[in-house]
């Protein structure tokens, strides 16, 4: 049976409104009651109800995550920074996912409104008037990879630029100068912001035109598995594949095997994310690691502040975080595994 504000008001020998007045802190009780209140909750496991917190001061205690999927090892480790940073803070989530559709993003966020605090947001394949635009961002908000640089609202990314910078400088390093380049969705923030980390690489190494290099594809294994199809089919064949994520590359690798091609002695092949599974691919995959479980969690402790009237005279947050280069043997045959700084 659920504990009641009717319990803790009977074991700690006070009245319910008392009881009330301590945990919503709406006026000042005495010392010894509130002691008394605070105890008996504790002893109790009382949990208040949602809902009469809710009718009482406006606040639902919950947060709202609106991400384009939830499936996958990406978006599974976001979630679970963000799960755990609101479990520590007392704050339950509503999710909702927008499968990168612009009329599911807002019909997430019809329902998601007043339901929740505030706003965790990843819409990578939204512009920034389109985000901006929902009449429903009367919340705090924090967006994550999301193209909204230009609005007042704060916003985490990951450094999608500096990432793809270091991986394709790794690549030269190695001796490749025709180095393919899987994209991600044409629409998506972290895609672009990869390619062009790639494309400025290889203009600082004298290689201008890159637009023969470049291939459509997107983040899935599909996408990665018919790119490398198109790409084995060119002459000179390039010595190098870049993807724009893990799974991308994942069905590059797949598309190799099938063609007989040796991975990296023939072609060289990374991805980005650095995903957990990459280093069971065969061979293991070079990629870039992005703190998906930080952002999640600093996303989280960014908007509690925020509801708490911490940050009301601070200026919107703008933050990239970093990420590292993991070396393996997709890349090289004799690479040492470890992790090296993007910048260095």
């Amino acid at each position: 049976m659920r504990v009641t504000i009717r319990d803790v008001a009977h074991a700690a020998n006070v009245s319910i409104s008392t009881v009330s007045r301590v945990l919503n802190d709406t006026c000042v009780v005495s010392e010894d009651k509130r002691l008394l209140v605070l105890e008996a909750a504790k002893n109790l496991n009382y949990r208040p109800n949602p809902a009469a917190r809710s009718l009482l001061n406006k606040s639902t205690g919950g947060l709202g995550v609106l991400l384009p999927f939830v499936s996958g090892e990406f978006f599974s480790e976001f979630l679970g920074g963000i799960d755990e940073a609101a479990q520590k803070n007392d704050f339950f989530l509503m999710i909702s996912t927008s499968h990168r559709h612009q009329d599911e993003f807002r019909a997430a966020m019809r329902a998601m409104d007043k339901r929740v605090d505030g706003l965790i947001i990843m819409a990578p394949e939204l512009g920034a008037e389109d985000a901006a635009s929902i009449p429903s961002l009367d919340e705090p908000v924090v967006f994550v990879n999301t193209n909204i640089d230009q609005r007042p609202f704060d916003v985490i990314n990951f450094d999608n630029f500096g990432g793809a910078h270091a991986l394709t400088r790794h690549l030269l390093e190695l001796g490749h100068h025709r180095i393919a380049h899987i994209k991600g969705p044409a629409d998506a923030r972290d895609a672009q912001e990869r390619t062009r980390g790639y494309r400025m690489a290889m203009a600082e190494s004298g290689i201008e035109d890159v637009v023969a290099l470049e291939f459509q594809g997107g983040f899935t294994q599909e996408s990665g598995h018919a790119a490398a199809n198109r790409i084995l089919q060119m002459d000179p064949r390039p010595s190098a594949i870049m993807a724009a994520n893990d799974y991308s590359a994942m069905g590059v690798l797949s598309a190799l095997h099938e063609a007989g091609i040796s991975v990296p002695k023939d072609v060289a092949v990374a991805g980005f994310d650095g995903l957990a599974s990459g280093q069971f691919t065969v061979p293991p995959l070079t990629s870039v690691r992005v703190p998906v479980r930080e952002l999640g969690s600093t996303a989280v402790m960014r908007l509690i502040d925020r509801l708490h009237g911490k940050l009301a005279d601070t200026a919107p947050l703008r933050l990239d975080l970093p990420v590292e280069l993991l070396i393996r043997e997709s890349t090289s045959a004799k690479a040492v595994h470890g992790r090296t700084p993007a910048f260095e």
